[in-house]
């Protein structure tokens, strides 16, 4: 069982002071965000979760509970992107989080912690030439630190459209060349390239494309087989363990250009102000009239004896 916090928002930069009440009180409630009335209650204890998947553009507001939270096995993918406050108002620059990176990769080892690049797209500032560069020069500071990096590129959501009508995606004959250049970048630095949800075209060019968080990175990342079910993600091209998401939609305060998870500043603007540190919830309480079901959890890790038999 994975609980997940980062795919509709970003707990570790924001919400770390939630998180760790949650933790703390064991549990945590996340309302369903198309059927808001459905709460759904998660138990926080390693006994029922096999991994806790952090997605962060900035782990450093997490690395003083890192002790704390040192029962739960963890897997963190940490976003380092050289985009300005044009394209990612709130990010850290790039250095800061790389060094945020370096300190989490000491602390849990380079296997506990791979590296995003992306969203890949092209604008006025950033062409071919540009995202090479500026690949190299942070793959050079991670080489040792980690040991794999996603690259995708950009979906054309409306929202992205509406709110970031500048950028584009590159073209496939332009995808190839910037995985190409990326794989050779990341032999130098002993770094692995994955693709996320970009089919299986690049697997000739050298990414891997089994899925950013497979079931072997999984398992690596906690040392321990999983009997995971199969499950269908909402994405056909999608090969990930993704786990139950504790996070919640237009709460994200990097407040990127490009991202999938904001409608717009305002939303995020509200609901930020809702957040209350000792609630339950990520975005306000729980009211009257909510339907609170308790999850159904269990473990899938394989028990050592049951290894020994292979």
């Amino acid at each position: 069982m994975i609980i997940n916090t980062g795919c509709r928002t970003d707990i570790p930069a924001f919400y770390s002071k939630w998180f760790m009440n949650r933790i703390k009180e064991g549990y945590v409630y996340v309302r369903n965000p198309y059927y808001p009335k459905q709460v759904t209650k998660y138990i926080l204890d390693p006994s029922v979760v096999d991994c806790i998947d952090f997605c962060t553009k900035n782990p450093e507001p997490m690395l003083k509970y890192l002790d704390e939270i040192s029962h739960f096995k963890q897997f963190w993918f940490v976003t380092i992107t050289p985009y300005g406050k044009d394209i990612e108002p709130n990010v850290p620059d790039k250095d800061k989080v790389i060094n945020s990176f370096q300190k989490l990769s000491i602390k849990l080892g380079n296997n506990f912690v791979g590296w995003r690049y992306d969203p890949i797209f092209f604008n006025d500032e950033f062409d071919i030439e540009k995202h090479i560069k500026e690949f190299e020069y942070i793959a050079n500071q991670l080489k040792g630190y980690t040991s794999y990096c996603t690259i995708s590129f950009l979906d054309l959501y409306e929202k992205v459209k509406r709110n970031a009508p500048d950028l584009r995606p590159p073209t496939k004959e332009e995808q190839i060349i910037l995985a190409s250049s990326f794989v050779e970048i990341g032999r130098k630095n002993n770094i692995e390239i994955y693709s996320c949800c970009e089919g299986t075209y690049l697997k000739e060019y050298g990414v891997n494309v089994s899925g950013c968080r497979n079931q072997k990175l999984v398992e690596q990342s906690i040392e321990c087989k999983l009997d995971y079910p199969k499950i269908k993600n909402m994405r056909s091209e999608c090969n990930c363990l993704m786990g139950n998401d504790i996070g919640a939609y237009d709460s994200c305060g990097h407040l990127c250009r490009y991202c999938y998870a904001n409608t717009n500043k305002n939303n995020v603007i509200t609901n930020m102000k809702k957040h209350i540190p000792t609630s339950p919830l990520l975005i306000g309480s729980i009211e009257n009239d909510d339907k609170i079901t308790t999850a159904k959890q269990k473990s899938y890790k394989i028990k050592q004896e049951q290894l020994t038999l292979f």
